[in-house]
């Protein structure tokens, strides 16, 4: 049996496989509203063959947002629009729908990446950004403001609040967005966070604001729901975050009762250097999952199906997530189960696609018409 189609269970979700679709930015909202591009993406991916397709990062407050492009959940409207969307999802798909909450912090206000990426000014339409210090991400940009008390109550709520309307839309899961450089990941790193209060300093003062995150989000999701974070293992930049302080941060969550850590990397500075390859974040994946006994997931450059499999059945991780893969690739879980002799569900209209040796894929052996 292949250990990638054999199921997991996450509090009170089920799932039939080890694969997820990995939060991917569409740069493609409006005001945050998600569009018929989203529409798209989205009904396509969840037929992927994974057992659950996380929504990407969907911000808690505008000024949240990544680029101008990117999704929130921040009003009436964004949720009005993801709920004709996930209707439309839950006809055809029986596939877990997870959804990132996420605050980009210093790193707000950007241009979409085929518009450059880089910071927008105030002057250009762009925003005031918000931090754990007054540190720009990069040398040259504009500083963002220290977050006062004020503020960080405010992104608290804006996290309670997302989080209650993820579950009247009927998400299955949230994950956190505590990695790439964004707005927690900036508090966890003593690259970003140079504050000298009770937010600053120490590994554990660092980790306060996160945990107060999720701790606040928790509270308000339904206790049969499972609730992920997404991290950077380590900033590949000398001095910053790195996998000891992960682990640490990783048992902080684990006493809380979190249900998975995703396993990234970077982002956090533009000075560092990542060894780009197939699986080269994985090791982190494992070793999370060695010294924490968390479940995790794996990201990171994997495509090929004996890879992932070899992920899963060797203990390095309890799941994978895929992206670049999927796009490229919008029915890699069906390719991947014809490969490991695994099955995944398809709706009918789609059981006469498998070729005629892999009748089994589907879980069906004979099907016809007049």
């Amino acid at each position: 049996m292949s250990a990638l189609f054999s199921p997991i269970k996450l509090r009170g979700l089920t799932l039939k496989n080890r694969i997820m679709v990995s939060p991917m930015c569409q740069y493609s909202a409006d005001d945050g509203v998600a569009t018929d591009w989203h529409f798209t993406h989205i009904n396509n991916l969840s037929l992927s063959g994974a057992s659950m397709f996380c929504i990407e990062a969907t911000h808690v407050e505008a000024i949240g947002r990544i680029t101008p492009g990117c999704l929130g959940l921040y009003s009436d409207a964004c949720e009005a629009a993801l709920k004709q969307i996930l209707t439309s999802v839950r006809k055809h798909s029986s596939t877990a729908i997870a959804m990132q909450l996420a605050h980009a912090g210093r790193k707000a206000s950007s241009a979409r990446p085929w518009d450059g990426g880089q910071l927008i000014p105030e002057s250009q339409g762009g925003w005031q950004t918000v931090a754990p210090s007054a540190l720009p991400h990069k040398e040259g940009e504009a500083a963002p403001l220290a977050l006062d008390a004020a503020g960080l109550k405010r992104i608290r709520d804006a996290f309670v609040d997302c989080a209650k309307r993820a579950d009247r839309l009927g998400i299955d899961a949230i994950e956190l967005h505590g990695a790439h450089g964004y707005l927690m990941h900036q508090f966890l790193s003593p690259i970003s966070n140079r504050r000298t209060d009770e937010y600053g300093g120490s590994l554990q003062n660092r980790m306060r604001f996160p945990l107060e995150i999720y701790d606040a989000v928790r509270a308000v999701f339904p206790a049969d729901k499972p609730i992920g974070m997404r991290v950077s293992s380590t900033d590949w930049v000398e001095g910053g975050w790195d996998l000891p302080q992960t682990i640490e941060f990783a048992n902080a969550l684990k006493a809380r009762g979190i249900d998975w850590i995703d396993a990234s990397s970077g982002g956090v500075s533009p000075l560092q250097k990542i060894p780009l390859g197939p699986g080269y974040q994985v090791p982190f994946a494992e070793a999370i999952r060695r010294e924490t006994g968390v479940t995790t997931i794996a990201v990171g450059l994997i495509s090929e199906a004996k890879h992932a499999e070899e992920i899963v059945a060797g203990g390095k991780a309890d799941m994978v997530a895929l992206a670049r893969g999927m796009l490229y690739d919008p029915r890699w879980g069906w390719h991947a189960a014809a490969e490991l002799g695994g099955e995944v569900e398809a709706p009918p209209q789609y059981w006469r696609s498998q070729p005629s040796t892999q009748k089994a894929l589907f879980g069906k052996t004979t099907f016809g018409a007049r």
